[in-house]
């Protein structure tokens, strides 16, 4: 049976002009790849992603949700020791096209006091939950000195009606830009498609000769 996907895996290249508050892609020096990791930290998964990272000398960036960073400190601080960059992916994890505007800014606002403390600087960087903001959400982000990062492949690890196998295809078929960004869940949820999929494509691409690096504010 087909499977029709409500998203792209492949963000397309005219969608940047359309959305240009967004970051899609980010043009670093040669043979480097970003990958970046929502919805955690959860302790069921992501001492796996930093343990595989470790061992690849790869850098990512985590976009906590900040009650996740509530609920697991030491997770958090793990993952920044380690030398990974954390973002916001607000509280609760709100869809933006769903929210209000105060209730959004209060959100991210608040992730703010769990994921940074003393490590809050400008400029700062933001996922909204789903890809969804709002206009207005837009123009508050910017006001708060936020940049906003998508995705140029998306392994739609989340999606249960694919398989693990089709889950890494999504990646290695679709990254082959340098400077593309990687998104996958330090969930609990997908667990079982991170646990397959991290490993062979840090593997994979290492073996090409390409580095992951986190996305630095400075960069952008």
């Amino acid at each position: 049976m087909l499977h029709l996907k409500p998203y792209w895996v492949k963000s397309p290249r005219w969608i940047k002009y359309i959305l240009p508050s967004y970051i899609w892609h980010l043009k670093p020096s040669p043979k480097t790849l970003f990958l970046t990791f929502d919805d955690g930290p959860d302790p069921e998964v992501t001492p796996f992603v930093l343990d595989q990272l470790k061992s690849f000398g790869a850098k990512a960036t985590f976009f906590c949700i900040g009650d996740c960073a509530k609920k697991h400190p030491k997770l958090l601080q793990r993952t920044k020791d380690e030398g990974h960059q954390i973002g916001n992916h607000t509280q609760h994890h709100l869809n933006g096209w769903n929210t209000d505007l105060d209730t959004y800014a209060k959100d991210i606002i608040e992730a703010e006091k769990w994921l940074y403390n003393e490590d809050f600087k400008n400029p700062h960087i933001f996922r909204p939950p789903y890809g969804k903001c709002t206009r207005a959400q837009v123009r508050f982000l910017k006001s708060k000195k936020y940049v906003s990062i998508m995705w140029s492949t998306l392994s739609a690890d989340f999606d249960q009606k694919l398989t693990k196998e089709a889950v890494l295809n999504n990646v290695i078929k679709n990254t082959q830009r340098n400077g593309s960004i990687i998104i996958f869940h330090d969930s609990s949820k997908m667990k079982e498609n991170v646990e397959y999929c991290l490993p062979r494509i840090l593997e994979h691409y290492t073996k090409k000769g390409y580095q992951f690096k986190r996305i630095d504010p400075s960069m952008l």
